[in-house]
């Protein structure tokens, strides 16, 4: 493991695997989204992030499914 980057508050190391692990002060690895925003704060990696819909397609793709859920227990 080398260590990429080291601060007061964690250790940024890259992994045999070219992975990224992150250590806080306390020795003990740091997971999940708070990992995500170091590496992605250190410029280690990009993060995509999902694209939103505008309101108007939202709405318009639930109505059919409520629609669909309303005409089966007539048809029964």
């Amino acid at each position: 493991m080398e260590v990429v980057k080291q601060t007061d508050e964690y250790t940024v190391i890259k992994k045999r695997s070219g992975r990224f692990g992150v250590k806080n002060s306390a020795g003990k690895w740091i997971n999940g989204e708070d990992k995500v925003k170091i590496l992605i704060a250190e410029g280690l990696i990009k993060a995509a992030m999902p694209a939103e819909k505008p309101a108007e397609e939202a709405v318009s793709e639930e109505a059919p499914v409520v629609e669909e859920a309303a005409e089966q227990p007539a048809a029964e």
